[in-house]
């Protein structure tokens, strides 16, 4: 196999561009698209297992796919051929997500969950290729950097595509014409994976190393030595994703069935936790560079299991709003922690087989969750009575949120402390580093501009 070229500046800078637009558009699809599939599944009539599976299956499915992809690349190099074959399915799979619901709606939430299977399918068969390029193709000093403001630009084009499908659902609901709204959305997401596609064709690889067998398979590569706090790592990340999935797919249903939100109110809901993630990515990403990402992980591993329990409080709008744009900053760092500390902790030529991995032992964790979700959803009461206290809640999923809050904190007490920093960081005292934190560190500053201001 040919030695790859050096990347030029110029290269490098025009990858890291399309890296970047490939991801706008591909958030469009996230945002605009992957958020409503459940809603689309409330249309259809969907139960709340019926709901959880949706949640659950394609990723389970998905991951598997991303095991395959992991040998292929020894079998076919060219991983930017695995990552076009794995966006050109997706996109095609947004017209039978439409379609076949609609022509036989009888078995509309089941043919919605197989073709939603199908295309997280395909998404997930080129991320462990995706991930391994691009990774190559960034400088390892500034990744944290880059892939911060890569998730940013995603994630304002995602809040643009939520709020923009939001409205249309909105105008559709008040024409009593739901249908419509979602043709329109799911075609627009599709051209726009299309024109993600085109961006990904673009990026020039000659400057990645060529794929190679590596030296461990994957048990024997869990196994290894040097795996410890990788594994270690998995088995938070897994636990954690299954208690937090266990509230996360039912949110839908608590707000569009229970609280008899609108379709408005509900893509205003889901736009606060969005616009929560793009106001601290950046700051978080500088954060991992500099000081690790276990530090960001224990930081936001705390904060996370009492975000559903605010639910129990109050289902006032403007409070559960609030509640999720702090959700959106405290999951934006867990979320981009998690797959920079894979990056950080296995070898190179490993990154792709790691990422699989990873993501298999989520899939497996969303789908325990979701599933445990769905049953606790069918048999927990609304109403309550401890010691003759009667408690009435507005839906019995406030109980279920609170389940999932409680085993979040369990998960991030027990496993948190099991693994380290890999990389060699700055060291920051702890509470230096609250200092630092997204939202703490403008605050400290202005109240230090205040108190050190003209006497």
């Amino acid at each position: 196999m040919p030695e790859p070229q050096p990347q030029s500046e110029d290269t490098g800078e025009r990858n890291r561009r399309y890296g970047i637009r490939e991801g706008a558009f591909a958030a469009v699809m996230q945002g605009g698209g992957e958020s409503y599939l459940s809603a689309f599944a409330l249309l259809l009539h969907a139960t709340a297992f019926q709901v959880g599976l949706l949640s659950a299956l394609p990723q389970l499915v998905g991951t598997w796919s991303q095991l395959l992809s992991v040998k292929v690349p020894h079998r076919f190099p060219h991983r930017k051929a695995l990552i076009l074959t794995g966006a050109v399915g997706q996109a095609i799979c947004w017209i039978p997500v439409l379609l076949l619901p609609l022509l036989f709606p009888n078995w509309g939430s089941w043919l919605l969950i197989f073709c939603t299977v199908a295309y997280f399918t395909f998404g997930h068969f080129s991320i462990p290729a995706w991930t391994s390029l691009l990774t190559d193709l960034v400088d390892p000093r500034v990744r944290g950097l880059f892939f911060a403001h890569r998730a940013k630009v995603m994630t304002v084009t995602s809040f643009l595509a939520l709020c923009g499908a939001g409205l249309v659902l909105h105008f559709a609901q008040m024409w009593e014409a739901p249908w419509a709204g979602f043709a329109v959305i799911f075609l627009v997401v599709a051209g726009s994976r299309a024109l993600s596609t085109r961006y990904l064709q673009r990026i020039d690889d000659s400057a990645a190393r060529p794929t190679r067998k590596t030296e461990f398979g994957l048990l024997a590569f869990l196994r290894h030595e040097h795996s410890v706090d990788f594994r270690n790592f998995l088995l938070f990340s897994g636990f954690m994703h299954a208690a937090a999935v266990i509230a996360g797919p039912f949110f839908v249903i608590f707000f569009l069935r229970d609280l008899h939100f609108t379709y408005l109110e509900y893509t205003t809901w889901m736009a606060t936790g969005v616009l929560g993630q793009f106001l601290t990515l950046k700051p978080w990403g500088r954060i991992g560079d500099r000081f690790g990402n276990k530090k960001i992980m224990v930081a936001t591993g705390l904060l996370v299991p009492f975000l559903p329990m605010f639910y129990l409080l109050s289902t006032n709008f403007y409070f559960v709003a609030a509640i999720n744009f702090f959700g959106g900053v405290v999951w934006g760092g867990l979320s981009l922690g998690l797959p920079n500390y894979v990056f950080d902790t296995v070898r190179p030529e490993d990154r792709a087989k790691g990422v699989a991995v990873w993501n298999t032992v989520n899939a497996v964790g969303w789908f325990a969750g979701a599933m445990i979700g769905g049953w606790l959803a069918e048999v927990i009461p609304a109403q309550i009575v401890i010691a003759g206290l009667e408690l009435r809640l507005v839906s019995n999923l406030q109980l279920v949120f609170f389940i999932s809050g409680v085993l979040r904190l369990v998960v991030s007490l027990g496993l948190l402390r099991t693994f380290r920093e890999t990389r060699a960081v700055e060291p920051i005292s702890r509470r230096n580093f609250i200092v630092e934190l997204p939202l703490v560190k403008p605050l400290a500053r202005a109240l230090g501009a205040s108190e050190g201001g003209p006497e």
